[in-house]
């Protein structure tokens, strides 16, 4: 597959000229001008990423639609004889709630991969697309589209260890995943979170953090104090610690020195077969 241009903005995959177009696009041969779209037309995009929108952000997003039109048109493509958004789905609502019978688009040819590509990087870049939704949808391009993490880091543009943290979430319980989503707990609380074993313990956490509004760093210090007095082993060496964390950041997940009289044994957390090919092939390069 080659490299696409979504690392460097949504701008670089719309086109810069405007022009005025006939609404009756055929799918041999699409327009690539802004035209007008009728509201009732355009299909929802199966390929959204995001679950949730907030009534406030879409009511104000209105008001401004209403009072200084379209800053920017929706991107849609042109499918099976129909029209399917790609990207723009706040606009979209806003539009439809004050009552707008058609939209500024830009009809593009896309695939699905395509579709869902530029509907998370709009998201991601525009709209501040949460830490939850953004897990599942790269969980969607590695299983749906067959891409590995590395792939999907380079499609979006962000490194690898960050998509891997993100999809990391996923893990969690689903509970904890609502309050990330909603921003009752941040990513960095979520990461901490996630560093203890059991759902119970995580849960008993994550109550914690809320009721008693910790910092990140508070709450990364009672996971580790949690994890320290659920240890089997009493005392751990400061540097295997040390070790330990240099080689979380190599492989982007949980990694454990366990030393015993006769030896020992390094562990290293997998979250699916994609993960464990992923974790593999670092082995691989170390070689």
């Amino acid at each position: 597959m080659e490299k696409r241009a979504l690392g460097r903005g949504l701008e670089a995959l719309i086109p810069g000229k405007q022009t005025t177009g006939n609404t009756q696009a055929q799918e041999s041969n699409i327009q690539q001008g802004v035209i007008n779209i009728p509201i009732d037309t355009i299909k929802a995009n199966k390929y959204q990423p995001r679950e949730e929108f907030n009534q406030g952000t879409l009511d104000d997003l209105a008001v401004s639609i209403k009072e200084k039109g379209f800053i920017q048109p929706v991107l849609v493509r042109f499918k099976n004889g129909e029209y399917e958004l790609i990207a723009g789905e706040r606009r979209l609502r806003a539009a439809k709630k004050i009552g707008y019978k058609e939209i500024p688009s830009i009809i593009k040819e896309a695939s699905d991969l395509d579709s869902l590509e530029l509907s998370i990087i709009e998201n991601i870049q525009r709209e501040n697309l949460n830490p939850i939704d953004q897990a599942k949808a790269y969980k969607r391009l590695q299983e749906e589209f067959n891409m590995t993490q590395e792939k999907v880091a380079d499609t979006i543009g962000k490194d690898r260890v960050t998509v891997t943290n993100i999809i990391r979430l996923l893990n969690l319980p689903i509970k904890i995943q609502e309050f990330v989503s909603r921003g009752t707990i941040s990513m960095g609380h979520a990461r901490a979170i996630l560093s203890l074993d059991t759902e119970s313990e995580q849960m008993r956490l994550c109550t914690k953090v809320i009721k008693d509004d910790l910092s990140v760093r508070d709450t990364e210090s009672y996971a580790k104090n949690m994890t320290s007095r659920g240890a089997k082993t009493i005392d751990k060496d400061p540097n295997l610690n040390s070790i330990e964390q240099e080689l979380r950041e190599i492989f982007g997940t949980k990694v454990k020195i366990l030393k015993s009289k006769k030896g020992g044994k390094i562990e290293i957390d997998f979250y699916s077969d994609t993960d464990m090919e992923r974790v593999i092939t670092l082995l691989k390069s170390k070689r």
